[in-house]
């Protein structure tokens, strides 16, 4: 295609809506992804700490006479 201003170039040929609402969802599902993963992992070790700490502490009880 050969466009000859750059609103045509945006435009897209009456495609541009489609388009560039196609990149900015891409892009945003690529920002977003690695900041819930990393909430995600977060929160497993976190869980992990505390099954970890409740184990011992029955452990513990479990124990003691």
């Amino acid at each position: 295609m050969s466009w000859s201003s750059p609103s045509d170039f945006f435009a897209m040929g009456g495609y541009g809506l489609y388009v560039w609402g196609a990149y900015g969802v891409t892009a945003a599902c690529l920002l977003i992804d690695p900041i819930l993963a990393s909430r995600r992992h977060r929160h497993a070790l976190d869980e992990t700490a505390l099954s970890a700490e409740d184990e011992a502490l029955s452990w513990r009880r479990a124990a003691t006479p």
